[in-house]
């Protein structure tokens, strides 16, 4: 398996006898492409699924990305988008219309939730959201006109998991497509497809590019499905990625092994010293085993991502923020899965009139990155003094 995968996160898709002999692929970084004849052209024409056209549709630089992230994924094709939410939205959009019905896991991805519950609802269709913990949950939800399921397992903030075999036997019984936000685990930790799944959905700016310089996302599926998607919301909505961004993503994919394995170790050792201090309430990360569905983590991911949730004995904001501000090795940023740690307080979430969301303000997100853990977990330590 180690082989097969370092093949494929290094070699698959490379022609180089295409590419100049080049050992790392050019970036096509063109727009349009031109055909000698008509006949050449009108070939193309019936082919731009495969076939390079215009770059919106099909460019070789992102089909070799497109064939890499199939394969981590198990799937027999993989879409590439200009952003996460673009994928969601593309596969929410591709199996939807005026009148039917969508379940979601509650708390999604806030974007995800956008999408359902201020977009979507204009055009008819309605969302209902599941506490997922509960696989039958998502059973007593469906109704006739529900097509689609969407799963975040874990979510990215309360690292919530769905039993996705459960869930994904409940949609197929009633031809439901089902969709899980994998962004979390990686393809390497977690894949949702041999659970069941029909549709597997990545932010690629996390773990996947790795670098914290491309904004892209992924959907992963069956053939039919890719078409089906390519053909219509794909292609219409446009939100295709650059060649470079494609490339840059290509080069992040070459150490995701090393970054995954690097930051998921070093999460560990963190989460187990802060879930021991007398100023942590409680460390969300189903790595632990004092996690309440740590035994479905162990069964269902292969191992637990470096994205974490601290919820801090803290009688009030300035004390959040005194934590916050104290940190030296943990940038105050969204996002996670670059080389960098990162901390994303919800106490930020405030405005003129009050919070936007209604967690307690007593939450952190820690990403753990490529740093030494033991300079993490003394600065983490300074920090909680400072408290």
């Amino acid at each position: 398996m180690t082989d097969d995968l370092s093949h494929l996160l290094n070699h698959l898709g490379e022609d180089r006898a295409h590419g100049y002999d080049a050992v790392v692929p050019p970036v096509v970084q063109s727009g349009n492409f031109a055909y000698p004849t008509v006949a050449a052209m009108r070939a193309v024409v019936q082919q731009e699924f495969e076939r390079p056209l215009y770059t919106r549709g099909f460019n070789p630089t992102v089909a070799i990305v497109r064939r890499k992230l199939a394969a981590l994924e198990h799937a027999e094709d993989a879409l590439l988008f200009s952003s996460g939410s673009a994928a969601i939205a593309a596969a929410v959009i591709a199996f939807t219309k005026a009148g039917d019905h969508v379940v979601c896991v509650h708390k999604p991805y806030s974007w995800t939730k956008k999408l359902l519950s201020e977009l979507l609802v204009r055009f008819g269709v309605e969302t209902t959201y599941v506490d997922g913990t509960e696989a039958e949950n998502f059973r007593r939800a469906c109704r006739p006109n529900t097509t689609f399921i969407i799963t975040e397992s874990p979510n990215s903030l309360t690292f919530e998991l769905q039993d996705l075999a459960i869930v994904a036997a409940i949609a197929r019984e009633r031809g439901i497509v089902t969709l899980c936000d994998n962004s979390f685990n990686s393809p390497l930790f977690q894949n949702p497809i041999d659970l069941g799944i029909d549709l597997v959905a990545h932010s690629g700016t996390k773990y996947l590019n790795g670098h914290s310089d491309v904004v892209c996302g992924v959907l992963a599926g069956s053939a039919a499905h890719m078409r089906q998607v390519m053909a219509r919301e794909f292609m219409t909505l446009g939100a295709a990625p650059s060649p470079h961004d494609a490339w840059l993503l290509m080069r992040g994919l070459r150490t995701l092994e090393l970054r995954v394995h690097r930051s998921a170790g070093s999460a560990e050792r963190v989460a187990r010293f802060l879930e021991a201090h007398p100023k942590v309430r409680r460390v969300h990360w189903p790595g632990l085993e004092s996690h309440p569905q740590h035994a479905l983590a162990r069964r269902q991911m292969r191992r637990c991502a470096g994205l974490m949730t601290i919820d801090l004995d803290a009688a009030d904001e300035a004390a959040v923020e005194r934590f916050c501000d104290s940190l030296r090795r943990f940038l105050i940023a969204v996002s996670w899965g670059g080389y960098e740690s990162l901390q994303w307080p919800v106490c930020a979430l405030k405005g003129p009139s009050g919070y936007y969301t209604d967690l307690p303000f007593t939450l952190v997100r820690l990403y753990i990155g490529l740093e030494d853990p033991d300079l993490l977990i003394a600065d983490l330590e300074n920090a909680l003094a400072r408290m």
